[in-house]
């Protein structure tokens, strides 16, 4: 996997995002907020990650500090998309993060959470 990408803190306060590949694991690790101005980037390491094949997709987020709701759907959006026995893992996800997915998506078994 290739993926590093970044979108710099804008002007107007807004936190960047930054994704790149896990050394010890597949998957990424993202540090920043995903909004508006950077669900593109999280959308892109997203697609990466569905198009790679492996069973399971590890996202070590514990230095994400924000996800609004339509990230959340992209990640959904991305797990949906996963054959049948492929999962992707959340490392400590924010808690906000954590509740958008069982209000508004519980239950979807290709997504499961590690505090790990």
């Amino acid at each position: 996997m290739t993926i590093q990408h970044r979108v710099p803190s804008g002007s107007g306060g807004t936190a960047g995002l930054t994704v790149a590949p896990l050394a010890e694991r597949f998957g990424v690790r993202a540090v920043g907020e995903v909004g508006f101005t950077t669900r593109g980037i999280w959308a892109r390491a997203l697609e990466e990650v569905v198009r790679d094949g492996r069973a399971v997709c590890h996202l070590e987020l514990s230095a994400v500090t924000f996800v609004d709701v339509a990230g959340a759907g992209v990640l959904v959006d991305a797990a949906r998309r996963l054959p049948a026995g492929r999962r992707i893992v959340l490392h400590r996800p924010p808690p906000a993060l954590c509740r958008t997915l069982e209000l508004f998506w519980p239950g979807l078994s290709a997504i499961e959470v590690s505090m790990s």
